[in-house]
């Protein structure tokens, strides 16, 4: 006949005496972490995006600086 190995513990208690409510939590946590796909890049997003557009240009004193203060670049 083989013998039958058991595998390693997933986890390990070093220090403390955790409650079996605190390891069940701490299962939990580590099996939703494990379980998560992997991380998506953020789509880069064109100048339409951006919040500098939104904006409004610096005002120009002068000569038709009021007529040009409402008017985009």
């Amino acid at each position: 006949m083989t013998e039958i190995s058991s595998p390693r513990p997933l986890l390990r208690v070093v220090k403390g005496e955790p409650s079996a409510e605190e390891l069940a939590a701490l299962t939990v946590v580590l099996t939703a972490l494990s379980r998560r796909g992997p991380r998506r890049r953020r789509t880069p997003v064109g100048a339409w995006g951006s919040p500098a557009a939104q904006l409004r240009a610096p005002l120009r004193p002068g000569p038709g600086g009021w007529a040009a203060s409402g008017r985009t670049a």
